[in-house]
């Protein structure tokens, strides 16, 4: 039987519509719930029990619209929340790090990955205990083993919640902050905040044609599709699709930027207060 619930998602601001592009495209037939907290971000240089609190928060909210499924589109908050949030909540939660960082296992030739995240999401360890965890999974033997050189990125989300994704200033960030990675000679490269493929274009100019970009928010919507069963994935016929969009922060600048980023579904946007 097909389960018409949302599924539900969140992140610091706008990157996580990366994710809700990728999963309108190749889940058709879900109706979504997002949640940017454009009025407490960045997530990446809080502490991470700052950052804990506000993704349960935010969880609760999003059970309140009743949704199905949980996907924390946002590294920062996958980082520290992810592991609590499978083990309290009853519905499925999916995060950012596994997805990409499987990706790039499959794509890279040489087995020099990089990952480009936040301070925070760097600090934390994630990607390199993800990354400890596929080498020790003998049952999904596909790829390379991986040599993984992580380096934060601060500034990048900044700009991109100022819809700056392309001007000569994100340039020059880009080829400081970028600099480690050519270095170790990657081939690929994770973008492990999902605010970064806004910024893909920069960044691949920057690094170069012959490193692969591993969009975390393409993966994630694909691993959402895994998770669903095959009546879930039909289009329904018989009303049209509901995506709700909801902000802690300014909703004319968020429907502003997020049409820009995302496209024509970004029509209304609910505002929220915690206070």
């Amino acid at each position: 039987m097909r389960d018409d619930r949302p599924i539900g998602l969140f992140d610091s601001g706008l990157g996580g519509l990366t994710v809700v592009r990728a999963l309108l495209d190749l889940v058709p037939g879900a109706d979504v719930v997002y949640f940017g907290d454009t009025g407490r971000f960045p997530y990446g240089s809080k502490p991470p029990e700052e950052v804990l609190k506000y993704s349960l928060e935010i969880v609760d909210l999003l059970l309140e619209q009743n949704v199905r499924m949980v996907v924390v589109a946002c590294n920062s908050a996958a980082s520290v929340a992810l592991e609590q949030l499978r083990e309290q909540l009853d519905v499925p939660v999916v995060g950012v790090i596994g997805p990409g960082l499987r990706a790039a296992r499959r794509a890279t030739r040489t087995g020099r990955v990089g990952v480009i995240a936040t301070v925070g999401t760097i600090a934390s360890g994630a990607y390199q205990r993800a990354g400890a965890q596929l080498a020790a999974d003998a049952s999904d033997p596909a790829g390379a083993a991986l040599e993984l050189t992580c380096a934060a990125c601060p500034g990048f989300v900044e700009f991109v919640e100022q819809g700056d994704v392309d001007s000569d200033q994100v340039h020059v960030l880009a080829e400081r902050l970028l600099a480690p990675l050519k270095q170790a000679y990657v081939d690929t490269l994770v973008l492990g905040c999902t605010h970064y493929p806004l910024l893909a274009r920069t960044i691949a100019d920057v690094m170069g044609p012959d490193v692969v970009l591993v969009s975390s928010a393409e993966e994630t919507a694909f691993e959402v599709r895994a998770e669903l069963g095959e009546p879930d994935l039909d289009v329904p016929t018989d009303r049209p699709r509901q995506v709700k969009f909801m902000t802690s922060g300014d909703p004319t600048t968020f429907r502003e930027l997020g049409s820009r980023f995302l496209g024509p579904e970004v029509e209304h946007v609910e505002a929220w207060s915690w206070s």
